[in-house]
């Protein structure tokens, strides 16, 4: 049976929790006896947070806790401070190997000072995914999955090793070997037990909420379950495996209320589509979203995990749906054991956590959505939230079009049409429609045209084994949508390189190349760094772009393609009902796919015979381009003394640049500085990987700043992207060698940007490049939660700007700086702090910049130089 790891934290040794004995299972808290009648009125999710706090705290702070709960019942909302202790972490492999360097970094540190570097271990289980940065380099082909892993062992050899160093010699950390799928899917089908369990008090085992943060923004997937979780940023994560809580100000919980059921032939994708447009519009950035309502009770897990996945992008920390029955059934479908499964059940009714569809919880604000109303949809093509029909296509493709000339290829060219990421293909419901679209397409004659790359890269390994059951990948396969990987592949801007007659016609018609997939995000550059304009679909309707092969058009009105004899053929004739996907994705389901798939991939004789180091201490190569110690890990420490500083902006950028703007992930050009210094390292310019994949070297990592072509630096007219300006010779350079110069004369600098800055990936390395370009501040109109987050964890001040000011208006020139009073001491949530601008030219102008400081903690973080700082004092001195 699935249990709990005995390394999470259960009862405090003073904790004064009331336990409540549930028949023939182990005991657990009874929160709704401590809290009285205001526990009926609490959003679900404060529920999970006030019982975790019951469990892992003292008295005194359980008896706060429970008074700041309530008093939040009378306003929804609240500034109060509270600390959460999860009982596991979640992370992938892109976000893992800057983790995992910092651990060996600081490991090096601690011995440096006599210590033992094995102190430094994690307190919590801490599982890991490999499969996270698989690149479509073969598709359509038979062989096409094994390729691609072949070409990944090739590539990311040395960051597996370094990975499997971890399994070996850091405690709880485990290893899911390439092919075992992406982190999310991994979670729902084989790691969340929804019901956690581990040793009490006096040895008899106590039962609890599973509950989790990841390294991933779209770890709230798992909230379709029933379990709370959320994306953190990398640094955060490294305090909460060395035991520091996560601190956070009681949330705000924006309650949807969901009613009706969907439509025939509308989907989870349209929803969550839907979902996300209106949520943005009502500005819920940090917040937390519970589902409600007896809409909920139409929604299988895999249609809520579509919806929950998608929580970053509506810029909330969760998207959050209570236990009820069909939680139990996917429990049973997934193969978890009986006795789990009734474990769950008895919990969650006894601690009150069970759904009830009547209830009408006090929530912060309400988002009533008819899922009755809800109709085929697509989102884009430049962001997630941007929601569209499929007449609007047409116009907001055309400015894209307006240049492109006569060739052999449409203007509208599609390029890449992937079923990619786990945003969608955790439900196995859309995959099922997918498959049936390509079935119909096939008995008509339909094939995709030439120029457009297809792929499948579901989450699960166990996909491929649903969709042969009921005779639908060998369709999808037809059409080019084999499984080529187990990863975000497209998702994540792995797409590899686009076709030969893509490849021509950008050069020769001007083309300016469109991609239709199932995944999260959008932006300019992020499927691929020649696609600025990108739709969002569902499975299906990604097939159907496929096989039209172009994308300015009504494609649920136009005509897709014409069959063997001529005839037009429209997307009704190729659309699935609701019946019809029921009741394949039923026949569909084998409980003991789970364990077959998942056992096949980590029995991997390739990752086996993988050697990697056994010592506490990692043998750093210094010719390694993968792997080098990051030297603000060897620098950390307090933020300097206090007195006025004078900083002068090294970028200046506006509205939505996103952690992809700021730090690249998809292919290193061998043209770009980090290009050209993986060549002078002996590097095959041919072949320089991807930058998530060199996150273990700060080298390469800085090289990459803001590069990404859609990136404007406002300091300078026609300043190329990730270039500044040195404001002492007027020299433009690239921004990290204008931050060289400057951290020559020992001149401080500053990041300037306007409003959603660091929406997108929990990257950290958005976060430690601005520390390494030597940025004390970042002045943001409004800045995205987990990147705020890693700014304070890299002990970077980040402000929100002075009522007015606006980066584009400003008109910041070489020269200009800005000057804030450096009173660490003084540091707290939301502190005003007086700014001034002083121009170049001796103009002056003054206002009040507030701290994005949510809690005192982050205050003291901020004070200590950030979290790798405050790792090593507590490691050094004992405290850990």
């Amino acid at each position: 049976m699935a249990r709990g790891s005995t390394h999470s934290p259960v009862l405090s040794p003073v904790s004064p929790a009331i336990v409540l004995d549930v028949p023939g299972q182990p005991s657990c808290i009874d929160v709704a006896a401590m809290v009285g009648a205001a526990f009926r009125r609490m959003p679900v999710v404060h529920r999970i947070l006030l019982e975790n706090i019951v469990r892992t705290q003292s008295p005194d702070d359980t008896r706060t806790a429970i008074a700041h709960f309530t008093d939040w019942q009378e306003h929804g909302r609240s500034d109060e401070e509270i600390r959460f202790l999860p009982n596991r972490i979640l992370m992938h492999d892109t976000t893992c190997g800057p983790a995992l360097t910092d651990i060996a970094a600081m490991r090096d540190v601690v011995a440096s000072k006599g210590v033992d570097p094995a102190r430094l271990n994690p307190v919590l289980p801490v599982a890991t995914s490999t499969d996270h940065s698989v690149a479509v380099d073969f598709f359509g082909r038979e062989d096409a999955l094994d390729r691609n892993m072949a070409r990944e062992l090739e590539r990311n050899a040395e960051r597996y090793r370094f990975m499997k160093w971890a399994s070996r010699t850091v405690t709880g950390f485990r290893v899911f070997p390439p092919g075992s799928g992406i982190m999310h899917t991994i979670n729902m089908e084989r790691l969340a037990t929804v019901t956690a369990t581990a040793p009490g008090r006096d040895g008899s085992l106590t039962c609890f909420p599973d509950a989790l943060v990841g390294t991933d923004s779209h770890t709230p997937m798992v909230n379709a379950m029933g379990v709370l979780a959320w994306g953190v940023g990398g640094i955060e994560a490294e305090g909460v495996m060395f035991g520091l809580p996560v601190s956070l100000r009681l949330p705000d919980v924006i309650g949807v209320r969901l009613t009706g059921r969907l439509p025939d032939g509308v989907f989870a994708t349209d929803l969550a589509l839907s979902v996300t447009h209106r949520l943005r519009e009502m500005k819920v950035a940090g917040e937390f979203v519970e589902y409600f309502g007896p809409g909920v009770s139409t929604l299988t897990v895999g249609q809520r995990s579509v919806v929950a996945n998608m929580a970053p992008e509506y810029g909330a920390t969760t998207g959050f749906f209570p236990v009820d029955e069909h939680t139990l059934d996917y429990l049973r479908l997934t193969g978890r054991a009986n006795e789990q499964v009734a474990l769950v059940a008895a919990q969650t009714r006894a601690q009150g956590l069970w759904f009830d569809p009547d209830a009408r919880p006090r929530y912060t604000r309400l988002l009533e959505v008819d899922l009755g109303q809800l109709r085929p949809s697509l989102a884009g093509p430049k962001r997630p939230q941007d929601l569209l029909t499929t007449a609007d296509v047409p116009a907001v493709l055309a400015p894209a079009l307006a240049e492109v000339r006569e060739g052999p290829l449409p203007p509208d060219a599609l390029a890449i049409a992937a079923i990619t990421s786990c945003t969608n293909t955790t439900d196995p419901g859309l995959l099922v429609a997918a498959g049936l679209v390509a079935r119909k397409a096939r008995a008509l004659g339909l094939r995709t045209p030439p120029w457009v790359k297809t792929s499948m890269t579901p989450g699960s390994p166990a996909t491929a084994r649903r969709l042969a059951r009921v005779g639908l990948l060998e369709e999808l396969e037809a059409l080019g949508f084999g499984v080529a990987g187990y990863g975000c592949a497209t998702c994540i801007g792995n797409s590899g390189p686009l076709s030969e007659p893509v490849a021509e016609a950008i050069e020769q018609q001007g083309l300016k190349p469109i991609a239709v997939l199932s995944g999260n995000r959008n932006f300019p550059g992020r499927v691929h760094t020649q696609v600025d304009h990108a739709l969002l679909a569902s499975p299906p309707l990604v097939v159907a772009y496929a096989l039209a092969g172009h994308a300015a058009m009504d494609i649920a009105r136009d005509p897709i393609s014409t069959d063997a004899s001529g005839r037009p053929v429209t997307l009704h004739e190729l659309w699935p009902g609701a019946a019809e996907v029921e009741q394949l994705t039923r026949e569909a389901w084998e409980p003991g796919d789970m364990d077959q798939a998942y056992g096949a991939a980590e029995a991997s004789r390739v990752w086996q015979r993988l050697s990697a180091p056994e010592t506490p201490l990692f043998p750093w190569d210094p010719a390694s381009t993968y792997l080098r110690p990051p030297p603000f890990v060897a620098l950390a420490g307090p933020r300097g003394d206090a007195g006025a500083v004078s900083m002068h902006p090294i970028m200046v950028v506006g509205d939505d640049i996103t952690t992809d703007h700021i730090s690249p992930a998809g292919a290193i050009p061998a043209s770009s500085d980090a290009g050209r210094w993986l060549i002078e390292q002996g590097e095959n310019p041919a072949d320089l990987n991807v930058y998530s994949s060199r996150r273990g070297n700060w080298e390469v990592m800085l090289r990459g700043l803001f590069t990404n072509r859609n990136v404007v630096n406002h300091l300078g007219d026609g300043l190329r992207a990730g270039a500044s300006v040195f404001s002492v010779t007027g020299e433009r350079l690239p921004v990290w060698q204008a931050a060289a110069r400057y951290h020559e004369l020992g001149q401080p600098v500053c990041i300037v940007a306007g409003e959603r800055y660091g929406t997108g990936s929990s990257r950290d390395w958005a976060a430690k490049g601005v520390q390494l370009l030597g940025a004390k501040v970042l002045f943001a109109n409004s800045l995205e939660r987990i990147h705020r987050s890693n700014l304070i964890g890299m002990g970077v001040l980040p402000l929100r700007l002075p009522e007015g000011w606006r980066p584009e208006t400003l008109g910041l020139r070489p020269g200009d700086v800005l000057e804030i009073d450096w009173a660490p001491e003084a540091w707290a949530p939301r502190l005003e702090i007086a700014t001034t601008l002083r121009r170049a030219d001796g103009r002056i102008e003054r206002g009040m910049a507030q701290a994005f400081i949510e809690t005192k903690a982050e205050a003291d973080l901020l004070r200590a130089g950030g979290m790798i700082a405050n790792i090593l004092a507590r490691t050094v001195e004992g405290r850990t």
